[in-house]
């Protein structure tokens, strides 16, 4: 029986049978063992592969792996779309793969997220020169008799020896014997290892004696330093590690091209992790933010101005209507008193009688609204009824007036409540003197920051920088706007202000940045492990547990007391421009008076 026929076509499926079956015959186990490793793994997979087998054994492979899905490059390439599926094969018996390691392990790719699967028939390698550090995924696979034993390589540090941790075995079938799949469970002990700290201090000095204490004296000064330090040796704990810490006295900005502070810290090996801080899109390039361990909010701090320097408090307490009706029933008064006048005129007149004009009548008018007396007055029943009726009625709404008028002398406004709104008010506008304030209002082009950094920096005059408890001595007062880490100016509002100095606090956001993160150098070995500690130490409750003893939040409106408030020339401004009219007023009228008295 014939099986193929005769032709070209059966002359390639003959030739490509032929391949299958001899490379089944020699590299037939390793492709199987290969084939179980990935499918064990179960992530997606682009097979980089230094291999030297023959033409057939890697074609061979490729069609097997093809029907998982995995696809396969020959050159030892990379992709930066690509990295998290990036698995490395090698086998360590072909010529120049110690140098092929070694060049790997120069350019970072021994390193997270790339993956490596090492094929050797000998028992023992000389590996303690490449940086299989925490992070590395490196599988050596030594041949057996029955088939090939897996091991993990990693050192816990750059000088520790290798740590060789048996991962399973391939006889005919592939077992996983690892305890855990996670790579943080099995690499969580870094066999007391170094791990630094950058902290920023910035308020105070002898935050460098209270910090490494963690004795919970001067709470006000460096709080977000202080909670940073507490989790991060706590997560240092958790990877038996052993802490250090140094201090820095920036966040760390790049000028001229040179990085500063704590970044410069993380970016120069001098510290494996630095004190939460905001994220900036330049930094990006240096770390990577993990979690939130001391949050915090970077804010312009103000009282709300009192109402009377936004509106005319005199206008407010009636609405227009009520104005209007006002208006309406003077008027309809003064025509019913000269009515009347012009009556009591016609039977008889007495010097404090009205004398039946319009201006007595207006006079007697005004006197009631202004509750204030008239010599003037009607000597019959029916004109001293209405006057009666007239100052009765004024002197309730004269009585509510009044009322409202000292509720609004100390009411605060709710006028400002965006950075546009602070940026055209009246309020002094100023920041804490510290050194980031000194580069957040640099950074800011568009014209409401730009606007408020020309108050804080002017060009020519007085910057308008402060201490930090004379600032918030200046909130108090009022009319002042101060910039700082919110949380320590609220302890500082929370041991000095009044309860009711607390009602009208405001906050505006000027940087309108994302929440801030603890950073930790780009390319460390530890990123992957002490991003996970620190969500254990989040999760259990213990970052917020810290955080209530170190921070105060903004203080809540306990009870609206009513105290006493002065009232200034500014509270009277409506009055007083009344006055200076009325005035104006009456000298015209008495130039007008002699003008007319003379001709």
């Amino acid at each position: 029986m014939k099986i193929f026929d005769e032709g070209p076509m059966s002359v390639v499926i003959f030739y490509i049978f032929s391949i299958i079956c001899t490379a089944s015959a020699k590299y037939g186990n390793t492709i199987r063992f290969i084939r179980s490793y990935v499918e064990n793994e179960g992530k997606p997979t682009f097979l980089v592969c230094n291999l030297c087998w023959e033409t057939n054994g890697e074609v061979a492979l490729a069609n097997v792996l093809s029907q998982l899905g995995v696809r396969m490059s020959k050159p030892m390439t990379t992709s930066k779309y690509l990295d998290h599926e990036l698995f490395f094969l090698m086998d360590l018996d072909c010529p120049g793969a110690f140098e092929v390691l070694s060049n790997a392990s120069t350019n970072g790719l021994l390193r997270s997220p790339y993956r490596w699967l090492v094929l050797s028939s000998e028992m023992e390698h000389s590996l303690e020169e490449l940086d299989l550090l925490a992070d590395s995924d490196f599988v050596l696979a030594q041949a057996t008799e029955t088939g090939f034993s897996l091991n993990e390589l990693h050192k816990p540090s750059f000088t520790g020896p290798i740590q060789v941790t048996q991962r399973g075995y391939f006889n005919g079938t592939f077992f996983d014997i690892r305890p855990h799949r996670s790579l943080f469970r099995r690499r969580k002990d870094v066999m007391g290892h170094t791990l630094t700290m950058s902290n920023v201090i910035q308020d105070n000095n002898r935050t460098q004696y209270h910090l490494p204490k963690e004795n919970r004296l001067e709470p006000e000064h460096d709080s977000i330093a202080k909670i940073s330090w507490s989790n991060v040796r706590l997560a240092f704990e958790v990877l038996n590690a052993t802490p250090r810490y140094i201090f820095s006295h920036r966040w760390g900005y790049k000028q001229n091209g040179v990085w500063s502070g704590m970044i410069d810290d993380l970016y120069s090996n001098r510290a494996d992790v630095g004190t939460n801080c905001l994220v900036l899109q330049e930094r990006l390039s240096v770390v990577v933010y993990t979690d939130v361990l001391a949050p915090f909010h970077v804010r312009f701090i103000f009282r709300q101005p009192p109402l009377s320097y936004v509106s005319n408090i005199f206008s407010l307490p009636f609405s227009t209507g009520v104005w209007v009706a006002m208006a309406i029933c003077t008027a309809l008064s003064a025509v019913s008193l000269y009515l009347a006048s012009r009556w009591e005129v016609t039977l008889g007149k007495s010097p404090s009688q009205l004398d039946g004009s319009i201006g007595d009548a207006l006079l007697l008018t005004m006197s009631a609204v202004g509750q204030q007396g008239c010599v003037m007055e009607p000597r019959k029943a029916s004109g001293r009824i209405m006057v009666l009726v007239l100052f009765t009625a004024l002197m309730a709404l004269y009585a509510a007036y009044s009322a409202n008028i000292v509720v609004l002398l100390q009411a605060p406004s709710d006028s400002i409540r965006t950075l546009a709104q602070l940026a055209h008010s009246k309020l002094t506008v100023a920041a804490y003197d510290v050194d980031y304030n000194y580069f957040v209002f640099k950074m800011y082009k568009d014209p409401v920051r730009l606007e408020i950094s020309n108050k804080i920096i002017p060009e020519k005059g007085k910057k308008q920088f402060y201490s930090f408890n004379d600032g918030v001595e200046r909130i108090r007062q009022g009319l002042f706007a101060f910039h700082s880490i919110a949380e320590p100016v609220y302890r500082r509002i929370a041991e000095t202000f009044y309860e009711m100095e607390k009602c009208d606090l405001m906050e505006i956001d000027f940087m309108n940045d994302f929440d801030p993160f603890t950073p930790v150098k780009k390319d460390s070995p530890y990123l992957e492990l002490l991003r996970v500690a620190f969500k254990q130490i989040r999760e259990v409750g213990i970052r917020s547990s810290l955080n209530r003893r170190m921070q105060i939040p903004k203080p809540r409106c306990a009870d609206k007391m009513t105290a006493f408030s002065s009232v200034g020339l500014l509270d009277l401004r409506p009055v007083l421009i009344l006055m200076l009219y009325g005035i104006l007023i009456s000298v015209v009228i008495l130039v007008a008076e002699i003008s007319i008295f003379r001709l």
